[in-house]
């Protein structure tokens, strides 16, 4: 039976089970066998992180032809003011690597677990709920810094229609069976070409 998993990357954890390096990875976490991350977050950024042995889930994650939606909580260096707001949802900052723009809300400090690196004290900051259906390398952190926003600390807080719940870093759990229905909805997977067995009925 397939392993559907939710996770919580912690700062400076990366999303992976090895490293010659000996910083610390997926293993320290998931004792899970056969499971892969669906996708990658940064080394210094935290929240979901999707694992499965599912090879076929993991493609449609993974590949920009099935959009889905990855939503962002983002503490930002400086003053989100109207006009950086509106350059985040209706500019191609980055043009040659982001397409689409963003759903972008200017939102009060929410209520996250504390980082075991606090951010440095910048003086003043804004914290910024933040929606894309992309995901290049660094291409959130890129964005608010065309703006004059530098992302400071950055947490993923769903996928598509998964989202963090109760997890703490480092805490991972199953998908529920409505979690996976909707995930697959979501990605087309109810039409994906699983060969038929002679003699099933259509």
């Amino acid at each position: 039976m397939a392993s559907y998993l939710a996770f919580f990357k912690p700062f400076e954890v990366l999303s992976q089970f090895t490293d010659p390096k000996g910083r610390k990875t997926l293993k320290d976490y998931i004792s899970v066998t056969g499971v892969y991350a669906a996708g990658r977050l940064d080394y210094r950024s935290e929240g979901l992180l999707l694992l499965s042995d599912d090879g076929l889930l993991i493609h449609r994650l993974t590949d920009p032809r099935f959009d889905h939606e990855k939503t962002y909580l983002a503490q930002v260096e400086g003053i989100a003011g109207p006009e950086a707001l509106r350059s985040l949802q209706t500019r191609i900052l980055l043009p040659g690597l982001q397409t689409k723009t963003a759903e972008v809300t200017l939102i009060p400090e929410p209520n996250l677990p504390p980082r075991p690196t606090p951010v440095r004290d910048y003086h003043p900051t804004s914290w910024l709920r933040l929606t894309l259906c992309e995901g290049k390398k660094h291409q959130l952190r890129r964005m608010t810094a065309a703006v004059g926003l530098p992302t400071l600390r950055l947490v993923r807080v769903a996928v598509g229609p998964i989202g963090l719940d109760e997890l703490q870093p480092g805490e991972w759990r199953d998908l529920r069976p409505e979690e996976l229905r909707s995930l697959k909805h979501l990605l087309n997977m109810e039409t994906a070409c699983y060969p038929k067995k002679q003699g099933t009925a259509l």
